[in-house]
């Protein structure tokens, strides 16, 4: 999984490296030639929506997202996984919830043959097909994610639950911080 969340994160980098290059070319031709190539915020659009469903993949993946520590840390061993496990299947849901919202757009888009209301006119299906694709690597990333964190409630697997679907510690955190400094040194 990991090189799952390293491959989507290099494309998301790739996709808004390109996107600013392209901003920066679109302020220059604006200051300099007073010019623009019209069309530059609907790529931009474009990107977040593509960009955005592999960004959760990698939160999910490298368990990365925002939690709310203070209660989790205070609870007991049981409560702490099944929460882990709650998380897991909420986040699985909320994944379904999206890919069903943006099959439901794409085929609608798909029925209409619509097009972009920008200059360039782009027929939709191109950046919803892209956004489609993304949204369903996030779908899978959290779907297995759940059904791993399943097997290990199943199996009783306790302390694999609680390391690996649990919030670091405050000391998990402290090391990673200085092997951080330490690499950077």
């Amino acid at each position: 999984m990991q090189t799952f969340s390293r491959l989507c994160a290099i494309a998301f980098g790739v996709m808004m490296t390109a996107l600013c290059v392209v901003i920066a070319i679109e302020t220059v031709l604006r200051k300099l030639f007073n010019h623009s190539l019209a069309g530059v915020d609907e790529l931009s659009g474009y990107a977040i929506a593509i960009g955005a469903p592999l960004c959760f993949a990698v939160a999910a993946v490298e368990q990365s997202h925002i939690r709310i520590n203070l209660l989790h840390m205070r609870m007991p061993r049981g409560l702490k996984a099944a929460t882990n496990l709650m998380s897991a299947l909420a986040l699985a849901s909320l994944a379904i919830f999206l890919a069903v919202f943006t099959v439901g757009t794409v085929r609608e888009t798909q029925l209409f043959g619509s097009v972009a209301q920008t200059p360039w006119m782009t027929p939709l299906i191109w950046p919803q097909a892209a956004w489609l694709f993304t949204t369903g690597v996030f779908t899978i990333a959290s779907l297995l994610l759940a059904l791993r964190a399943c097997r290990l409630a199943l199996q009783g697997r306790t302390d694999a639950l609680l390391r690996d679907f649990g919030p670091d510690s405050v000391e998990d955190e402290l090391e990673a911080e200085l092997s951080d400094l330490e690499a950077r040194a």
